[in-house]
């Protein structure tokens, strides 16, 4: 694959600002959200600090409160307390909002979430020692309830769009009216609104359920690492790493955006500053060596993308699984490796066989970063990654590695690093950063806890599961094939987190029933979620792409599925044998065999998706046989890599013979068709 290009005297490509991609993301967001100013952003910022004190408090059990042990829902009431009003004060209520300024409507919304917020925090012990499931809260506690329940729906239509807002609100008073009975499967036990009210603010399955959980116990510290990670030079030692070691390759530009996304994924956890990151250098790169503005634009979205799947640092919704299955958050990231590796060398070969049926070079070597000298600049991030990993893996201390990680991080910066040491101001930016972050993801999952706890309330997801085991006749290949197009159809209106929970709730139990593994169902679920962050019209990474390359939002989002369209096979794969997630009995042996032929398979994929088969070459010398070809190349490759045994009637060996069965003549046949063409003299093809 490599394509070495003679070195020219030219510029050398590097990324020079540590701090580039937190501007261009905050410069990106303007258009939809305000930039707090003034004592405002002081506010953010005391308030972040705050919350990061509060949660290191609460994880290190340092007592910060004399003689007072918090409990934790009065923890995570103080930690919305902090946060939420910001909401109102950030995301503007509608297009014609003032950016400006802050209107007295906003102000009084972010008030009344602060005080709601605060009388449940005072009440929510009282209210657990008179036992208010069975005598019910008392009326001060409900009127509190009923104004956060309100607050929760707005900050949530602000932070996720309408779509999210309409496909969470109804099920949130859903249980008012439970027993009627044209909801079919969905009928349950119907509560009061009273009942209900008390539910969602006091009980641990709704407002202080999962997702609140997650980003109270780990979500915080990495989204703090991420972010120190960034403001210390990262983004400029992965990116120029990247470009020091891929650029030469064909299609180098695109290689480089592939591994620069992933180094910087693994870490960040972020999709959208994962584009403005490393896409502000790639993208630009990629359209001067010769890749169309829209899928340039498709390829960086892609390979941001899975930013949240990579370990050792994934998105929000990682720490949620790990809260839905009650296991640590190691073992999600363990179980993720394998997943997150197919989906970036799936990409790989996917750019590799378009820049060859292309003809598009490498990077001259003269005009790239040379590795001694990055690997120089920035070895000790070498030493703080391997503490999160040692920490993670070893010590088993999710909520602690990622504050030891940062505080190494930070020490080692100040004493090697003379472009990136930090200052007041630059302490000041990090807090705001996080703050900004910190808003919008309670945002979302607080409005999005109000969903579990509506099911939860009515016990209707144990019937549903029955429910959809019977309409697929307890076949798993269907169920699966349910799960996938639901999710996709969530996917276009919804986040990956806000889909995830759905189909958590909704579609897992019932595949679970069948005796699939549940860490595979639940990375099923997340993978085929991911598919909201380049499907139009949510799409925020292809459209945070797009605008970079200055091609058409839509279009860039289209490109991007396309792109990417060998994430709609992967998810198959591991549900079907545990071992792609290093789960059942010999998990790394059996997982890293059938990740070999995962990639086997893959490889074939792409080189029918793209029209390039490596080895083969470029399948428009067979002529009218070309589309055959292709169709024969998906197929086979795509049974090549499925996993036998299981739910699969067939044992691996039958699988693995039918994928040779199928992909060795149609090879051989477009092997003979190729080099035929390309024995014609002045054969013209096209472009």
């Amino acid at each position: 694959m490599a394509d070495n290009v003679a070195a020219a005297p030219a510029k050398r490509i590097e990324f020079e600002d540590p701090h580039a991609g937190l501007d261009n993301l905050q410069e990106a967001e303007v258009t939809r959200v305000r930039t707090l100013g003034g004592p405002w952003r002081w506010a953010l910022v005391v308030a972040t600090a705050a919350t990061i004190l509060l949660c290191i408090n609460q994880q290190f059990s340092l007592r910060f409160f004399i003689d007072y042990t918090q409990l934790n829902t009065e923890y995570f009431y103080l930690l919305i307390a902090l946060m939420l009003p910001f909401t109102f004060l950030i995301f503007p209520g509608s297009e014609r909002a003032p950016l400006n300024r802050i209107p007295w409507y906003d102000l009084a919304l972010a008030v009344a979430t602060f005080a709601a917020s605060i009388w449940l925090m005072l009440n929510v012990r009282k209210a657990a020692q008179y036992g208010w499931e069975s005598d019910g809260a008392p009326q001060n506690v409900i009127i509190a309830g009923l104004v956060m329940w309100a607050m929760l729906m707005e900050a949530l239509r602000r932070t996720g769009g309408w779509s999210l807002l309409l496909s969470v609100f109804p099920f949130t008073v859903y249980p008012l009216f439970a027993e009627a009975g044209w909801l079919g499967p969905f009928r349950g036990s119907q509560l009061t609104l009273d009942q209900a009210t008390a539910y969602h603010v006091l009980s641990g399955e709704s407002l202080l359920g999962i997702p609140i959980q997650a980003f109270a116990d780990t979500v915080i510290g990495f989204l703090v690492f991420g972010t120190a990670l960034m403001m210390t030079g990262a983004g400029k030692f992965f990116i120029n790493l990247a470009f020091a070691l891929c650029g030469t390759f064909r299609g180098g530009a695109a290689k480089v955006c592939i591994f620069a996304s992933g180094l910087l994924g693994m870490m960040s956890g972020s999709i959208v500053s994962n584009v403005l990151t490393a896409g502000t250098m790639t993208i630009p790169v990629m359209k001067k060596s010769g890749f169309r503005a829209s899928y340039a634009g498709a390829i960086e979205a892609c390979a941001s993308t899975g930013a949240v799947l990579a370990p050792p640092v994934m998105g929000a919704t990682a720490f949620v699984i790990a809260q839905f299955l009650n296991v640590s958050y190691a073992e999600v990231a363990v179980a993720a490796i394998i997943p997150a590796a197919l989906y970036y060398v799936g990409l790989f070969m996917q750019v590799d066989s378009y820049a060859a049926r292309h003809g598009l070079k490498g990077i001259p070597r003269a005009e790239l970063p040379r590795v001694m000298d990055t690997i120089r600049d920035g070895w000790y991030y070498v030493f703080v990654i391997a503490l999160l990993v040692v920490m993670l893996l070893y010590f088993k201390r999710e909520s602690h590695a990622p504050f030891y990680a940062t505080a190494l991080l930070l020490v080692l910066n100040q004493m090697f690093s003379k472009d990136s040491r930090w200052t007041l101001g630059t302490i000041a930016k990090f807090l705001e950063v996080n703050g900004r972050t910190f808003v919008e993801l309670v945002g979302i999952l607080a409005g999005c806890g109000l969903l579990i706890g509506a099911f939860s309330m009515t016990g209707v997801v144990s019937s549903l599961a029955n429910d959809l085991l019977t309409l697929a006749g307890d076949n798993a290949f269907l169920l699966l094939l349910m799960c996938a197009f639901t999710s996709l159809i969530l996917g276009l209106g919804l986040t990956t987190t806000a889909c995830y929970i759905f189909l958590a709730i909704l579609v897992a139990p019932a595949l679970e029933k069948l005796g699939l593994n549940r860490m595979a169902v639940h990375m099923f679920i997340f993978y085929w979620g991911m598919l909201s962050s380049i499907t139009p019209p949510v799409a925020i990474a292809s459209f945070a792409a797009a605008g970079i390359a200055g091609s058409p939002a839509m279009k860039t989002g289209w490109e991007s599925m396309w792109v990417g369209s060998i994430i709609y096979f992967i998810p198959f794969f591991f549900v079907l044998n545990p071992a792609l997630v290093l789960q059942g009995d010999s998990p790394y042996f059996a997982g890293l065999g059938l990740m070999a032929l995962a990639a086997c398979g893959t490889l074939f994929i792409c080189g029918g998706i793209q029209g390039y088969q490596a080895f083969v070459g470029d399948l428009r010398g067979a002529g009218a046989l070309e589309w055959p070809l292709r169709v024969l190349l998906v197929i086979g490759g795509f049974v090549l890599a499925t996993p036998g045994g299981g739910i699969n009637p067939l044992s691996q060996l039958q699988v693995t013979l039918l994928g040779l069965a199928i992909l060795a003549p149609t090879i051989l046949t477009a092997l003979m068709l190729v080099r035929r063409q390309a024995l014609v003299p002045n054969q013209l093809r096209a472009p």
